[in-house]
């Protein structure tokens, strides 16, 4: 199994952070795993992309220029990189965000409006794992408790509060 994923938005959506779920989930799964972000100089506000591989097999490049999954946060990510991904793969795109529609016949589109949902259900800044929750639930990369686990070792100490939170997220995002 390797998953090559791509994750991109602006900076200050939690792109990053998304991907550190998604290479701690890989880890606690004792799998080989590769998080690369990437971001202008502008940070909050200007371009963000990660790449996260995640694989039974050593990993030979941490850069993933062919995504078999995508997530997009924004509409300047999603005119890059949907071309981009795999024959097969799959793209969760934040629909509250992004008006435009896939017309690739080749990939599997599901659009959530994370954005919206999480304000729906005063999880504000939680959009990502909304969209974390729907990846995970469309690739069966890993189970609930593997989730609930590495949320306890990825957010931070000071914010250990959010917790439930988080989970709440992902739940939503499963249920989509």
């Amino acid at each position: 199994m390797t998953k090559e994923m791509l994750l991109a938005g602006f900076g200050g959506q939690g792109i990053l952070f998304m991907g550190k779920v998604l290479a701690y989930i890989g880890l606690y799964d004792d799998k080989q795993v590769s998080w690369l972000p990437s971001y202008g100089p502008e940070m909050r506000g200007g371009t963000c992309n990660c790449s996260v591989c995640i694989s039974d097999d050593p990993i030979g490049s941490p850069l993933v220029d062919e995504p078999d999954t995508l997530i997009v946060m924004n509409q300047p990510s999603f005119d890059k990189f949907i071309d981009k991904v795999v024959p097969g793969g799959i793209a969760i795109i934040d629909s509250a965000l992004i008006s435009s529609k896939c017309e690739r016949t080749d990939i599997t589109c599901f659009y959530v409006p994370a954005t919206a949902l999480a304000n729906e259900n005063d999880l504000k800044g939680m959009a990502n794992i909304i969209l974390t929750g729907k990846l995970i639930k469309e690739t069966g990369i890993a189970s609930i408790e593997t989730v609930r686990e590495t949320m306890k070792k990825v957010i931070p100490p000071r914010k250990a509060n959010l917790l439930e939170a988080n989970m709440k997220a992902i739940e939503i995002g499963m249920a989509q």
